[in-house]
């Protein structure tokens, strides 16, 4: 009887999920329910999996509204009729065209009418699929309308948004919230009736009593509805069927591809790849899975063949069909990586192919899989109202001050001491957290399906112009719809550009072949890298974390990379294991004393300590008895929605019972399923690890042969975990000459001649890109410029755009003192008219008559302070007060459990919490030698002196030595001062400070200007 029932997917205005609906359906006896968010279908999938619990036949439909206004609610009679509101409702989202107040003729479907707009709109004419909607309120006034007579047009619509006042309060702030006004300004017409809740059927029949006919129409609309989605688990997957004209053809295809790339892979191929390919191949037809290895092929073979570099991990790494048809370069006979993690005959969905394009190719990747395939969309997900979020949305709603809202977002003002607008923020605000704000993008998520994506849901249309599904990857793997994931990285655009920067600056050693990773893992010099932490720049082993590990570790080969990479997440880390992993790896004899039998004989390569997602299947399979598909459901509920789902909490309690059966001791229960519980939503599997294994060996061979190109591909990508001022620092560490930007060297970006930096355009913040533009086309098309007053004259620019220029020395070149330019730039610039247009004769210059003007060296290092973000000569010659030690990051073993004091330049500080909550920090620190050195700040230290920012600090510290890396545990910190900015202070201090500290001067970190 409930043809217009709302979620909180009816954005900012519905106030309770799917299935609450469905209990509250279930509640009132309800057997029939019809969802029809307005202008959304985020809930629908989702709706129609779970009404089944309820005892209730899920129908679906929109309700069509601009804003708050309903123009009419269709109720889908078949997947059919969804379809064709989906189409429709798209339309309108992509286009931005607002909802006629008519309904287009739709097949397979019903449109209600409401009572209001029927008489609003004086419509008398209705299709035989059109009815008119009453609600509760609307009896009143039906005996006394002409709409009395359209007996069997009538229709009960009692719309349902809320489920008590509570929900209706929320209502009226969430629409306050999309308003963007105060409560108390709130017009009427943009909330809801206070009466639109569900009642029992048997009220609502008694009711509409004395209009049968009513109830009668109504029911028989419902009746003639029925929609249907698969969710069992032996349901068909829906994505592209075959990727060629038949299942034949693409059984041949991928035999074909099998078959050639095998040759390619393996020099010798022996009985156990032969037997490997013939088994995964097995598995991968009779699960029906070939369309989607295809389809992967195809992307990457795309990707190739226009030279765009790309990673192929995820779970499907772990399979030598992937290997040989190039979609990743993980060997998993190399590395025994474990089959069932891949794929096996439990598993409903496909592999997991995450696939990293460079950032500035993805978009051209997506673009070309939506011009490839026939039925494509991105993913989509849910913005959801955090609680900082909510309350200071609340608080503008209820009218706080600024400053108030401030405290209570910060958790500042207990609810008991609160008053009463800012307890109402905290109540309501509770309600609202965690409900949808706005659909957006899933990071990577592509679906490529068999039929019309408008099948399962309306799309939207983002920024970027690809089509989105309402729902997210949860729902769609539900349904039997895998996403394709299309990711962008950094780092492979680091690699492909420093290719390319060394057949410019070095073409004689340009005949590397970048993806010959093989010969790299045997590397000696890439392997030192490693092993000392030599990382800066290297993708996903620069982290102070990570280098710290490595040292540890001593890793100095490809398989412990590949461990490393896993044990650094966050799920290894706090489970203890990280520590437990380094302790049985340096330590002879403690993986047999320590490991359990079992773990051992499960996990022999790791010392019986999880360090995988494969190793969750592992040990629910072996240790805990579960059957495959079984341990999958656990690895899986481990993060995410799947946690909260029935058959997880059915599968972990499993695992407690079969241990206690195979007589396990609780203590050990406990202690294995709280490794298990820890890290599993976050440990990478194995082969996802080894594609990171690989990308990592393709930067550290750059690095180590060639350094100074790889430092400028990494700037030109944006840096990577530091700020490119310690890229920069690196640089010159290891040999570079590093010049400000110059108006006849530099680029946009930075560009590098021999051991040559120059830094380029982009670090000048406050210059116009257009600016940049123009002035290196006129240089490229015309020559160098020969002098300020030739640069003034072929190129238009204001007088504040060549400051900018003129202050970071760019015209250095010319021998004038910069501030003489400045005052040339100032008087041919006002005497002179501009104009945008070649000259046919050049312009003559008067000879301004300046007095001789002097730049100090500090003047010049608080100018690129403030123009590049950071000055080019070494922090430490700023300093108001000389440093009173030498002491540096070589001197740390004799300072061993003793107390040091040193001085350091802050590169970077992790902030991080104990399991009671208090602060400390990790910070990492340049010396005066321009050398890397540790810090950590406990708690009770962390409180009394916390960092203020960049700048160089002082510690007074005790040296300690854990696995081998040298740290300093904080005693004292202070901050040190620098020298006032002798641009702004009187001429003494200036003077007195013209040239850098003689100590100072050859400094590592000391910069060209």
């Amino acid at each position: 009887m409930y043809l217009n029932c709302h979620t909180y997917y009816s954005l900012r205005f519905g106030t309770f999920s799917e299935e609450e609906l469905l209990q509250l359906g279930q509640k009132n006896q309800v057997k029939q329910l019809v969802l029809t968010d307005i202008n959304n279908t985020s809930a629908c999938l989702n709706f129609v999996r779970e009404a089944s619990k309820y005892n209730i036949k899920p129908i679906l439909g929109i309700d069509f509204r601009n804003g708050v206004d309903q123009c009419f609610v269709s109720i889908a009679k078949n997947n059919d009729g969804y379809q064709e509101l989906n189409k429709f409702l798209s339309h309108h989202l992509h286009t931005g065209i607002k909802i006629p107040q008519e309904a287009p003729t739709i097949e397979n479907t019903f449109t209600v009418y409401p009572f209001e707009k029927v008489l609003l709109n004086e419509k008398d004419k209705f299709l035989d699929n059109e009815f008119i909607g009453i609600s509760i309120k609307d009896l009143r006034r039906l005996p006394f309308s002409r709409l009395k007579t359209y007996s069997d047009k009538l229709v009960v619509q009692q719309p349902v948004t809320f489920r008590n006042k509570r929900d209706f309060n929320a209502h009226r702030l969430l629409r306050a919230i999309d308003n963007n006004v105060l409560l108390s300004k709130l017009e009427e017409k943009e909330v809801a009736s206070e009466s639109e809740q569900m009642y029992p059927i048997e009220n609502l029949v008694e009711v509409f009593s004395e209009y049968s006919f009513i109830l009668e129409n109504t029911e028989r609309l419902l009746h003639q509805c029925n929609i249907h989605f698969d969710f069992s688990t032996n349901r068909k997957p829906q994505n592209l069927k075959n990727y060629t004209t038949s299942k034949e053809d693409d059984q041949k295809l991928l035999e074909k591809l099998c078959k050639e790339g095998l040759i390619k892979r393996y020099t010798k191929i022996t009985k156990v790849i032969k037997n490997r390919l013939e088994k995964e191949l097995t598995l991968i037809k009779q699960m029906g899975f070939i369309s989607y290895f295809l389809i992967n092929w195809d992307i990457t073979s795309y990707a190739k063949k226009n030279d765009f570099y790309y990673v192929g991990r995820g779970s499907g790494a772990n399979s030598i069909v992937a290997y040989i048809l190039y979609i990743t370069d993980v060997d998993p006979i190399n590395l025994d990586l474990y089959f069932e993690r891949f794929i096996n005959l439990y598993r409903a969905n496909p592999p997991d192919f995450d696939i990293d394009f460079s950032w500035r190719d993805r978009e051209h990747m997506t673009q070309y899989i939506f011009n490839r395939f026939d039925h494509v969309a991105l993913v989509g997900t849910y913005v959801t109202f955090k609680r900082k979020g909510v309350i200071r949305e609340l608080g503008k709603v209820f009218g706080l001050p600024k400053d108030e809202i401030d405290i209570l977002s910060d958790g500042g003002i207990p609810s008991a001491k609160a008053d009463s607008m800012a307890r109402l923020v905290l109540k309501y605000g509770s309600l609202i957290e965690g409900m949808p704000n706005y659909v957006s993008v899933h990071a990577s998520g592509i679906l490529i399906s068999e039929k019309p994506l408008q099948s399962f849901s309306a799309t939207f249309m983002p920024p970027k112009g690809f089509a989105t599904v309402h729902f997210d990857m949860v729902i769609a793997e539900d349904v039997g719809l895998f996403k394709f994931d299309i990711l962008a990285q950094r780092g492979l655009g680091k690699i492909k550009d420093t290719v390319a920067i060394v057949k410019q600056n070095q073409p004689e050693k340009a005949n590397f072949d970048i993806h010959n990773v093989s010969e790299f893992y045997k590397n000696p010099v890439i392997n030192n890298l490693i092993k000392t932490a030599q990382c800066m720049g290297c993708f996903y082993v620069e982290s102070p974390a990570m280098r710290m590990l490595l040292k540890k570790l001593e890793v100095d080969n490809y398989l412990g990379l590949v461990a490393a990479s896993s044990i650094i997440r966050p799920g290894v880390s706090k489970s203890g294991m990280m520590r437990e992993y380094i302790l049985r790896h340096r330590t002879p004899g403690r993986t047999e004393e320590k490991a359990h039998p079992v773990m051992l004989s499960i996990m022999p390569e790791t010392y019986g300590v999880m360090v995988y997602q494969e190793d969750v299947i592992k040990v629910a399979h072996h240790f805990a008895g579960l059957d495959l598909g079984e341990a999958d459901v656990l690895r899986r509920g481990m993060s995410g929605k799947f946690r909260s789902r029935a058959e997880f909490e059915k599968v972990k309690d499993k695992f407690r019972s079969n241990c206690v059966t195979k007589g396990y001791s609780a203590q050990l229960i406990d202690e294995i399923w709280n490794q298990v519980a820890s890290f599993a939503g976050y440990a990478f599997a194995k082969g996802h690890s080894a594609s990171y294994a690989v990308e990592s060996y393709q930067s550290l061979f750059l690095r180590a042969y060639f350094p100074l190109e790889y430092i400028v591909a990494v700037l030109n990508n944006g840096g990577g975990f530091y700020r490119p001022e310690f890229y920069i620092h690196d640089a010159r560490m290891m040999g570079a000459t590093i010049h400000p930007p110059c108006i006849n060297q530099s680029q946009i970006s930075n560009v590098i001649y021999g051991t040559t930096i120059y830094l380029g355009m982009l670090y000048l913040r406050d210059l116009e890109h257009r600016v940049m533009e123009r002035f290196l086309n006129e240089r490229k098309q015309n020559g160098t410029f020969k002098s300020l007053e030739d640069f003034l004259d072929r190129v238009l620019i204001s007088i504040e755009q060549i400051s900018i220029l003129i202050r970071i020395d760019a015209f250095r070149f010319t021998g004038i003192n910069k501030h003489k330019l400045l005052w040339k730039a100032h008087l041919i610039l006002t005497k002179t008219k501009r104009v945008d247009h070649p000259k046919l004769f050049p312009p003559k210059h008067r000879n301004f008559q300046i007095p001789e003007l002097n730049t100090t060296y500090l003047e010049t290092a608080f100018e690129q302070w403030e123009l590049l973000g950071f000055p080019l000569c070494s922090p430490f010659n700023l300093l108001e007060e000389s440093p009173k030690t030498t002491n540096g990051q070589k001197d740390l073993a004799k300072y061993l459990n003793r107390k040091i004091d040193i001085y350091g330049y802050l590169v970077t500080v992790k902030n991080t919490s104990t399991h009671t909550g208090k602060r400390m920090y990790f910070a990492t620190l340049l010396d005066q030698n321009g050398e890397v050195f540790d810090t950590v700040l406990f708690p009770p230290i962390a409180a009394k002196y916390p960092f203020h920012g960049r700048g160089i600090y002082r510690f007074y510290g005790k040296v300690v030595s854990e696995f081998g890396f040298l740290s300093i545990e904080v005693i004292k910190m202070q901050k040190q001062k620098y020298v006032p900015d002798p641009r702004y202070a009187d001429m003494k201090t200036s003077k007195k400070l013209m040239k850098p500290r003689a100590s100072r001067k050859d400094s590592p970190i000391q910069g060209n200007s």
